[in-house]
């Protein structure tokens, strides 16, 4: 039976691969106190489909490169918060010169 790891998306920057950081609580034998233990897996993702910040469950495979031995299996959780590149409108560029018009007009006295 193929080991199955849950854990999040920490990259996806590669094409066809994701890295996904994998935590487990372990206690301390001497001083019985818990602990985080996380590790990087790097895993194929034949689609694309995981996005940074998601929820992930991957399983053991055959090598398929250098360092991945996983495959992703499902997402189980979407990312609630994903960083969307703004996109640059007439309107936010007439308002960024207005800010920089002001700007001058406190620096020097009057405007250019």
């Amino acid at each position: 039976m193929a080991k199955t790891v849950t854990g999040i998306v920490s990259s996806n920057k590669s094409d066809k691969t994701i890295v996904v950081t994998a935590r487990s609580r372990k206690t301390h034998p001497l001083y019985k106190k818990q602990y985080t233990v996380s590790k990087k897996v790097m895993a194929h993702d034949e689609k694309n489909e995981a996005k940074l910040g998601d929820k992930v469950l991957i399983s053991e495979t055959r090598p398929i490169s250098k360092h991945k031995h996983y495959t992703l299996t499902k997402v189980l959780n979407q990312a609630v918060i994903r960083h969307e590149e703004a996109v640059v409108t007439e309107k936010t560029l007439a308002t960024k010169k207005k800010v920089e018009a002001l700007a001058e007009k406190e620096t020097t006295g009057e405007p250019k």
